[in-house]
């Protein structure tokens, strides 16, 4: 099954920066701040939502096709995609613009500066559903916020079941916008902070808002996820991991999962393990695209934590 993921294509550049930024900001002169930070180590990842969720699938054998928009630095980005087999069709290339794109510097307590630049994928709207062909499942991830309306509504009317994964959008929306999504979408997947944050917006507690959607997923970390389906809550344990080493992607990797599971008819406690392993296997990596399990690997990883055949 064609699994279409709506969201963003962008590059990360994350710095280190070999102290701690409370050495440098003067409290009493933050009203007039000027500083500037030496950083000798720096790399590049791959990155945003849709891509970080086609990778993950591609490696469970989904078949994942990306719609998204991206600027005139995107030819490693593509030539990456293609080299991987993930669908890149309705990639969409707007002239003129760059690629989104963070800037994140991290000192050694681990607190961060980040900015964003998101370029191409304010054009987002530009991609419409209905140009897409053979498409079973969806998921509209963070993007731009018309992007993010329209292929929700467009999905909708096309009959194609969807996620809707606000992630770092979520502000971007009212409560009455926010309602709208679930009310369009079969699903809708959050972390434990964002359902807090849907929940005030919305003026609705959790268990109303899972009423509205078919299931609704709220991942919590380390503490495993938790699945509100037909009026009944499924805990999803966490996986120990090989190692705790970068946790940029880890909900996307969990998407990966849901998407999989969900393409293949399995009950929530299936699909809720998978997705949670997904998450595991990315966090002992550096970057969203740098686990490389395969199908098997993922597989056996899966009988050992849970006694289970994939």
């Amino acid at each position: 099954m064609k699994t279409l993921i709506c969201g963003s294509l962008a590059y990360d550049t994350i710095m280190v920066f070999n102290d701690r930024f409370k050495h440098h900001i003067l409290p009493e002169q933050i009203h007039i701040l000027n500083v500037s930070f030496l950083v000798p180590d720096m790399r590049r990842e791959y990155g945003g939502c849709a891509g970080n969720i086609a990778y993950s699938l591609k490696l469970l054998g989904g078949e994942p096709v990306i719609m998204a928009t991206v600027g005139d630095d995107s030819g490693p980005y593509m030539q990456r995609l293609d080299h991987l087999g993930i669908g890149s069709a309705h990639v969409r290339l707007v002239g003129g613009s760059y690629t989104a794109q963070a800037f994140i510097t991290t000192d050694l307590d681990d607190n961060q500066i980040t900015a964003f630049h998101p370029g191409a994928m304010n054009h987002s709207h530009a991609n419409s559903i209905n140009d897409a062909r053979d498409i079973g499942l969806g998921i509209v991830s963070p993007d731009g916020r018309d992007g993010m309306l329209n292929h929700a509504r467009q999905f909708h009317a096309a009959g194609i079941p969807f996620i809707f994964d606000p992630g770092q959008g979520l502000p971007m929306f009212n409560g009455d916008e926010l309602l709208d999504f679930l009310r369009l979408a079969d699903w809708c997947t959050v972390n434990d902070y964002e359902a807090k944050l849907l929940s005030e917006r919305t003026g609705l507690s959790l268990e109303a808002l899972a009423r509205e959607v078919k299931a609704l997923i709220v991942t919590l970390g380390g503490n495993g996820s938790e699945i509100h389906a037909g009026g009944q809550k499924i805990v999803i344990p966490s996986v120990e991991p090989a190692a705790v080493v970068d946790p940029t992607g880890c909900g996307d990797a969990y998407r990966a999962g849901l998407l999989y599971g969900i393409a293949q008819g399995w009950a929530w406690e299936k699909t809720g393990r998978l997705a949670s392993l997904m998450g595991t296997l990315k966090i002992a990596h550096r970057g969203g695209q740098n686990h490389k399990p395969t199908r098997e690997d993922i597989a056996a990883d899966f009988n050992r934590a849970f006694g289970e055949v994939l």
